[in-house]
């Protein structure tokens, strides 16, 4: 793939939900799919109830078009696209039906942990069993080394925790303004140059119009927001960025590109786990980017920040598959 091919796949993707997010976001307040803001949450985010969420949608019509088009247009459209498509658009659905439920009864949960497991497992082993179609690799590279473990059959459970994991510590890192769509724009990159190293043309094409569609949708999003993506935008993200791991088979290396998102996870686990054990927080409140603002950084700050540590980690990363 040249880098034209990939300056026009980026552009296309951007200019499209740069058009769609004005026709959307008006449509989203008018059926009133406004946010509910957590009562626990911190005091600085009430003046944010109301403002329209699932904007998720937004961006994920634009890569599914722009994915479909260009993927045809240049030949590159395979089944490890549809598989790509398939975990971004399942794990969507999930995350719209979980908005929806928030939306329409105006409360702060959806759908139960159970309902959305049951969902992401049906969703992640559908999509091994479209790899196991071809000759898909079952082994775990360990980053640095030569060392690979194949996981054999057992690749299907280790796919579950993998996406369901990622899925749920992107849709945590959802909790400021543009926060999710920074980073996560920054770690889809950082695959797609890894894709190009492997001579993926396919899988750098979908992570390239990713990161463009998160672009676009992060002029609306960033703070003030405009709009959120929402459950819908998140969990797709994350079980995407995965997949996208697993396909390059850097699996392991998401910790690292994704390390913002496995902070956040872990300032939960790390809160909850001494809160039932010693009864003290270790956070002001977690997940931590909501630390940080009870600390006395700006939401800005906080943003700036994280997007830095999400930059310099994914060219750690970049540059270690090339070497």
């Amino acid at each position: 793939m040249t880098l034209a091919t990939t300056m026009t796949i980026l552009a296309t993707s951007f200019l499209l939900t740069v058009i769609l997010a004005p026709i959307c976001i008006p449509l989203l307040r008018r059926l009133k799919f406004g946010q509910s803001i957590r009562e626990e949450g911190p005091e600085s985010h009430r003046k944010k109830a109301g403002t329209p969420t699932m904007g998720g949608i937004i961006f994920l019509m634009s890569i599914i078009i722009t994915s479909i088009a260009t993927g045809i247009l240049f030949e590159v459209f395979t089944t490890q696209t549809v598989v790509l498509l398939l975990v971004l658009v399942g794990f969507g659905i999930i995350g719209f039906l979980d908005d929806g439920i928030k939306v329409i009864f105006k409360r702060n949960l959806g759908l139960t942990s159970l309902q959305k497991l049951i969902g992401q497992i049906i969703i992640a082993i559908a999509a091994f069993l479209l790899l196991r179609l071809g000759t898909f690799d079952t082994a775990i590279a360990i980053p640095l080394t030569d060392l690979k473990i194949d996981l054999g059959i057992f690749y299907v459970a280790f796919l579950i925790f993998w996406l369901v994991g990622f899925s749920n510590a992107v849709n945590l890192t959802d909790g400021l303004d543009g926060l999710v769509a920074g980073t996560a724009s920054i770690a889809f990159a950082a695959f797609g140059v890894i894709a190009l190293f492997n001579k993926q043309a396919d899988i750098a094409l979908f992570a390239f119009t990713v990161t463009g569609a998160l672009l676009g949708f992060l002029i609306f999003n960033a703070n003030p927001a405009k709009v959120f993506m929402g459950d819908t935008g998140s969990l797709a993200l994350g079980g995407a960025l995965a997949m996208l791991s697993v396909l390059v088979k850097a699996e392991l290396l998401l910790l690292l590109i994704g390390l913002v998102f496995v902070i956040e996870t872990l300032s939960v686990i790390l809160q909850v786990g001494s809160y039932k054990l010693r009864k003290k927080r270790i956070f002001k409140m977690s997940p931590i980017h909501h630390h940080f603002e009870l600390s006395g950084w700006s939401e800005w700050k906080v943003v700036l920040v994280f997007w830095s540590t999400a930059l310099v980690v994914a060219l750690i990363a970049v540059v270690s598959e090339a070497l």
